[in-house]
């Protein structure tokens, strides 16, 4: 069977990343009060990544001001941080760290002393949590207070793109990066809206500014790869993903990108090499056993082949690439039929 492109894994939009001071965001303001001095204080521990120090001073700004909402946000991110948790859409799921954090801010949101980045904070961690419906409303009401708040634009964009709104994402992230040029993962969140919303040509460019601004983060570089990819440029799209490789050798799903990149080329056994590498890394990487098993059959292996589809069929039963390229197979495999029997003799 041929390989389709859609066995390559699409570019992932993701949340923002923990720790961040965004666009040097202060929770600090600048009252005078000594529980806003403790937040300053804080506020530069935190832009510094000295988050231990920095939730001190926030814990102590929260027992000054008890009805303040903003030393809560500023627990609330160095926790997240000082936990490592990751920052993904939906990647951590049920994390104590970040369910924690949601009770903290619904509770920051009823407190006298309201704060406009407790609903964006809200709306953020519940994106990591996998919450993404629950996600919309803190989001869309943060965007109302901060109606060109890049981050809210960007989570509130991500939140319309996984509902099916592409065309909505797409506005929301163009807005997001005209408000923060130089952050490389609004571009890269943009282009993987407008990739979704089938403009190729946008995405393509928005992931060249990502890797500009940022060379050395291997998931613009295999995104970018990914775009040239869908676009048929294997040329172009090769050393994006060699790099992403080079900067990140252990990703599964950068591995399997380049494999196909190599089986476009005609290269089967360094195709096939790299596939190998990709589900050794990750066995539950269903393109990987999918892709496996076209450059396989191309290679006329067509028991290994359907091993490689088998596998791909436990991992999801409900992906239609794995029964199109195990129809094909059988279609290869079929018996040719037997000569019609000769006409009889007068």
């Amino acid at each position: 069977p041929a390989p389709a492109a859609t066995t390559t894994v699409a570019p992932a939009a993701t949340a923002a990343h923990y720790p961040t001071a965004i666009n040097g965001e202060k929770l600090a303001r600048g009252d005078g009060s000594a529980s806003d001095a403790a937040l300053q204080i804080a506020d530069q521990a935190y832009a510094a990544q000295d988050y231990p120090r920095a939730l001190a001073n926030y814990r102590r700004a929260a027992q000054l001001a008890p009805d303040d909402a903003a030393p809560v946000v500023g627990v609330v991110r160095c926790k997240m941080a000082l936990d490592d948790v990751p920052t993904g859409v939906n990647s951590a799921p049920d994390n104590a760290t970040a369910l924690n954090a949601v009770a903290l801010l619904n509770g920051a949101l009823l407190m006298p002393r309201s704060h406009p980045a407790a609903q964006r904070e809200l709306g953020r961690t519940l994106l990591v949590l996998g919450e993404i419906q629950r996600a919309r409303q803190p989001l869309e009401r943060a965007l109302a207070a901060a109606p060109n708040d890049p981050e809210t634009l960007s989570s509130l964009g991500i939140v319309m793109l996984l509902s099916g709104d592409a065309a909505g994402a797409v506005t929301a992230l163009t807005k997001a990066v005209a408000g923060d040029r130089q952050n490389p993962e609004r571009h890269a969140n943009l282009g993987t809206v407008q990739l979704q919303a089938g403009q190729l040509a946008a995405a393509i460019m928005s992931y060249q500014r990502a890797v500009q601004l940022n060379p050395d983060d291997a998931r613009y570089r295999n995104n970018l790869g990914t775009a040239w990819l869908q676009a048929g440029d294997v040329q172009q799209a090769l050393p994006q993903l060699e790099k992403a490789i080079a900067l990140a050798p252990d990703t599964a799903s950068f591995l399997s990108n380049l494999g196909f990149a190599k089986q476009r080329l005609g290269k089967h056994h360094e195709a096939e090499a790299l596939f190998r590498r990709a589900i050794k890394t990750d066995p539950t990487l269903a393109s990987g056993w999918i892709n496996l098993g076209n450059v396989l059959a191309q290679q006329g292996d067509y028991p290994g082949a359907r091993e490689a589809y088998d596998q791909a069929l436990k991992l999801d039963a409900d992906d239609p690439r794995v029964h199109q390229v195990i129809a094909e197979l059988n279609e290869l495999q079929m018996p040719a039929a037997p000569p019609p029997p000769p006409p009889p003799r007068p």
